[in-house]
């Protein structure tokens, strides 16, 4: 018996309301058929079906409302649809029989991918056709435009089948693989093939009942049916076929000035430097770093100025209480809760650094959500440590280095880099002295740290050398003054040479 369940809502959406049940309790269902659409306050959500199989039972009516992960209802396999109706597993006894006899098979589903994100590439498959694997053994891993998606094999078995190979990408919800356990591992493959061919031929011909969500989405797009390729069941249209066909409508309109911006030509390249060079095709994170910080600037009046900070007073704090810190907390004072200490300060007293525009409308937060940015083998990402407004330097610190762990190992989710209302770029652990961070949208701000440096300085008519830091804050001159983004710095530098004003909140 497989479990349907609520799948990830979104953000901060933690229940829904089923509005429409596409199949009754007795119907055959096939692997990502769509079986019902729940509503939230904010999207529509399709949930397709896990596996092929009878529904045997829903749990959750039309007008319920229902929790995340929570049981919506039941499909049975193959196998199991045949014990509970004698009268009609005689006369289907003939067609089930062989299946049945060599063992279940279990499909390889792509995984919830985080809200908003609709496909991944295949990066690594692990396994082979053939190889035995364990239930919960790592089959593949995914790569998003976000994060690397690990899927674990849902049973234990045979990987009879790879549907789609190394650099393929897929749809979320999609089918990777099939699972084969029992005597009849070898035969589900090739049995496989011919189930597949009576979908694909029944998708035209036939009228569909398209689904609701996508008959809302055509016609807020101006869009009719037929000028849309529908992936579902049958030809049945979906939601993200119209999200495509609107794409495609929308780049075909701008499509005459689009080739001289992005097919400009590489100048010329004799043969011998050709033939030592090399050619890689660019990650979904890195296309996805690429857009979204070109998108920056093209959308934010962005500026930044600039300050410095004398860091003696934090680094004899750091060094005075390190070890008794560390004895009492389990984790290390680094210089990053100082830092975000100080701009939670700052951003009590200019706000609008942690707003951001929403069309016509500033949007102020009464919260800070610190994004911390965080260099990877596979490029910069950005956790967010939520509400740091209300946490001490010791679970500041703990979070960071849990985050950046995890960041390094690509299994951060997608909830974790979302929600962010100010950023820290710390590119002084590279060594750089100077550099001005992009913003990280819709932020209207970010802070960009640098190397410690010692420098000297006139102090009280003297020179003396100093442990100095540059500092450079990005900002949104949209909504962001140049008066608010100075007294923003000027705060942050106070508060880092006077750690003192921290605890007394001056």
């Amino acid at each position: 018996m497989t479990e349907v369940r609520v799948p990830t809502l979104g953000e901060s959406v933690t229940e829904a309301t089923v509005a429409t049940w596409f199949k009754k309790p007795g119907d055959r269902v096939e692997a990502d058929e769509m079986l019902c659409e729940l509503e939230t306050d904010k999207v529509t959500v399709e949930v397709p079906s896990p596996a092929a199989g009878t529904l045997a039972e829903i749990v959750a009516n039309e007008g319920d409302t229902v929790g995340v992960d929570a049981l919506l209802a039941n499909i049975s396999e193959s196998g199991e649809a045949a014990a509970p109706a004698a009268p009609a597993a005689k006369s289907e006894a003939p067609a089930e029989a062989p299946a049945a006899s060599g063992g279940s098979s279990v499909d390889v589903m792509v995984p919830t991918l985080g809200e908003s994100v609709t496909e991944a590439t295949v990066s690594t498959w692990f396994k082979k056709v053939g190889d035995t694997v364990a239930q919960d053994e790592m089959l593949c891993e995914l790569e998003t435009d976000k994060v690397s998606v690990e899927v674990p094999s849902p049973a234990a078995g045979t990987l009879t089948e790879i549907l789609f190979d190394e650099g393929s990408t897929v749809e979320a919800g999609g089918k990777l693989g099939v699972i084969a356990s029992g005597d009849g591992a070898a035969a589900a493959a090739p049995a496989s093939a011919p189930a597949a061919a009576p979908a694909a031929s029944s998708s035209t011909g036939k009228d569909v009942e398209h689904a609701p969500a996508a008959k809302k989405a055509m016609a807020e797009a101006g869009l009719s049916a037929d000028q849309v390729q529908g992936s579902g069941r049958d030809g049945r249209i979906m939601k993200e076929d119209v999200a495509k066909a609107a794409a495609a409508a929308a780049a075909a309109t701008s499509a005459a000035p689009a080739p001289a911006a992005s097919a400009a030509p590489r100048g010329p390249v004799n043969a011998d430097d050709a033939s030592r060079e090399e050619r890689v095709k660019m990650t979904r994170l890195r296309q996805t770093i690429a857009r979204r910080l070109k998108d920056a600037q093209n959308t934010a009046a962005m500026l930044t100025t600039y300050n410095e900070v004398d860091m003696t007073e934090v680094m004899e704090l750091r060094k005075t209480y390190k070890d008794a810190f560390e004895k009492k907390h389990g984790v290390r004072m680094g210089f990053m809760s100082f830092f975000t200490k100080a701009c939670v300060h700052a951003l009590k007293e200019v706000p609008e650094v942690n707003a951001e525009i929403d069309g016509n409308e500033v949007v102020y937060k009464n919260y800070v959500h610190m994004g911390i940015a965080a260099g990877t083998p596979q490029g910069l990402v950005v956790p967010v440590l939520r509400d740091v407004d209300q946490k001490s330097f010791a679970e500041i610190e703990k979070e960071i280095g849990e985050k950046g762990r995890r960041a390094r190992d690509g299994k951060l989710s997608m909830a974790e880099m979302q929600g962010g209302s100010f950023t820290i770029s710390n590119g002084g652990v590279y060594g750089s002295l100077m550099s001005s961070p992009i913003l990280n949208p819709p932020q209207s701000g970010i802070l960009g740290m640098h190397k410690i440096q010692d420098r000297p300085m006139a102090i009280n008519g003297k020179v003396e050398i100093r442990p100095m830091m540059y500092l450079a804050l990005s900002y949104d001159h949209r909504i962001v003054d140049g008066k608010g983004a100075v007294t923003f710095l000027v705060r942050v530098k106070e508060a880092l040479e006077d750690p003192r004003r921290l605890l007394m909140d001056i």
